[in-house]
């Protein structure tokens, strides 16, 4: 099963080199030091995943305000069901749970890696 696509990658490095303000906090702050490799912008089949570890199959999305749109959370939840059936654990947190409560988000990441 090959899950990497090569026509997204100058698209998932320009989206390394524009990091949101959400994404650049939960990876300065968290991701890039955890002992666990995490990948940011990372291609998975047809997606870019805005952060994956790919050791523990966990893929961890960060949603702006679209994404309470209703075509918006259609897509999501057939984005989510695909990358489940590759065998990921999918989890969604709102820039502004990043924002507001960094402390939940990075828990329930801690709490997903150890499962």
């Amino acid at each position: 099963m090959n899950l990497y696509d090569g026509t997204k990658v100058k698209f998932s490095r320009s989206l390394r080199k524009e990091m949101t303000p959400w994404e650049r906090k939960l990876w300065y702050c968290f991701l890039k030091a955890y002992p666990i490799r995490f990948y940011r912008q990372r291609i998975i089949g047809k997606y870019i995943a805005d952060f994956v570890c790919l050791s523990n199959r966990l893929l961890i999305e960060l949603d702006g305000g679209y994404h309470q749109l209703p075509q918006q959370q259609r897509n999501d939840a057939a984005r989510t069901e695909w990358l489940e059936k590759k065998g990921f654990t999918v989890i969604r947190f709102s820039n502004d749970e990043v924002l507001k409560n960094i402390e939940y988000v990075l828990k329930v990441i801690k709490e997903k890696l150890n499962d």
